[in-house]
């Protein structure tokens, strides 16, 4: 007699180790989403992660390949000459912040540096005078640019890309075409060189350019985090209805941001002369493009809500290390503009996966 309970046996046996199988793999897939839940979460919460780690492995891989890039001379070096884009991408920042941009910075930077300049040179007018002017003219033209995004209602887009082209033209008739000599400033405004005085420490070339950057990052973060006026701004790039539900003010707090980032490039213009040690009607053509990618690549959302000052300026570091590494490592500067393109493509792709894991 045959037992027939022997094959029900088996196929429950089979039955339950697939079960169990299934159910291994469920903790599994799960255990693996739960690890890239935590990780997108952490790089949400602490945007400034990316680009550090994106500058220790550039520094690593660069320090590999080229001889003279691991030195303290070229390490300051790249932190000199991304000192004005790193001003100008914290004015950036925060005009992100509130999901616009603004494609005029080069154009405020320029003019206020040649408000600045021209007073001191052609006017005799004291740079204690000068400077001031040139600070209140940069606030003057982000105060523009604020109040048609507001009261307009033209998408920031638009209103920056037209003003843009307002200011060049403003700058070519104001300046005549003409620069801001070295020997002029030497001679009747040194003080506007005085942030590009350079000094060594440890075999290191800094300018007091440098250290304008990181203090004005400081107070830049300090408004965004500790006061009502940034928990406001904040507010209003992530949600504005709702803002304006729990009492915001938008279009006054919009108009500060942009009338802030426009004092901001004016500092960036003092600094610039300093840098540069002359200023030119068209020079900086390229830094709010630049700023842009700075902002993106240091994990600033560009749909607003979410920001990073240090990483702003940490992304402007990293462009300048690409730049130099590849420079260095004999790569053809095309192949720099490539390594850019790239970056800022990357970034906007990690932000969009980042904004997918809070819906």
């Amino acid at each position: 007699m045959s037992d027939s309970s022997a094959p029900t046996k088996t196929i429950a046996d089979f039955e339950a180790k697939l079960a169990e199988a299934d159910q291994n793999v469920a903790s599994f897939d799960l255990a693996h989403e739960s690890l890239l839940q935590k990780a997108r979460s952490f790089l949400r919460a602490n945007p400034t992660a990316i680009p550090a780690i994106i500058i220790l492995l550039a520094v690593l891989a660069f320090g590999a390949v080229a001889d003279n890039f691991m030195t303290a001379s070229t390490l300051s070096l790249i932190l000199k000459q991304v000192t004005v884009v790193g001003i100008v991408a914290i004015a950036q920042t925060i005009v992100i912040l509130t999901a616009g941009i603004d494609l005029s910075v080069g154009a405020m930077l320029v003019i206020s540096a040649m408000v600045m300049g021209r007073l001191t040179t052609l006017s005799d007018i004291p740079f204690y005078l000068a400077i001031p002017a040139g600070l209140v003219i940069g606030t003057l033209m982000g105060l523009v640019n604020g109040v048609l995004v507001t009261k307009a209602r033209i998408p920031p887009l638009i209103v920056t890309l037209g003003t843009l082209y307002v200011y060049n033209a403003l700058k070519l008739w104001y300046t005549g075409s003409e620069s801001v000599r070295p020997a002029a400033l030497n001679e009747k405004a040194p003080e506007l060189l005085w942030f590009g005085t350079a000094f060594n420490i440890g075999g290191a070339n800094f300018i007091y350019g440098s250290f304008a950057l990181i203090a004005l990052a400081f107070v830049i973060w300090y408004l965004l985090n500790r006061t009502a006026w940034g928990r406001h701004v904040t507010a209003v790039g992530d949600d504005p209805d709702a803002a304006m539900l729990s009492g915001v003010q938008i279009d006054r707090t919009l108009i500060s941001v942009y009338a802030l980032a426009g004092l901001i490039c004016a500092f960036g213009a003092w600094v610039a002369i300093g840098r540069v040690g002359s200023m030119s009607p068209i020079a900086f053509e390229t830094v709010a493009l630049d700023s842009i990618t700075a902002v993106v690549i240091g994990g600033t959302s560009l749909f607003g809500g979410r920001a990073s000052i240090i990483g702003s300026v940490l992304g402007a570091i990293i462009v300048g290390v690409f730049n130099t590494g590849l420079a260095l490592a004999g790569v053809d500067s095309y192949w720099q503009l490539f390594a850019s393109g790239c970056l800022v493509i990357v970034a906007v792709a990690l932000d969009q996966w980042l904004r997918r894991a809070s819906q």
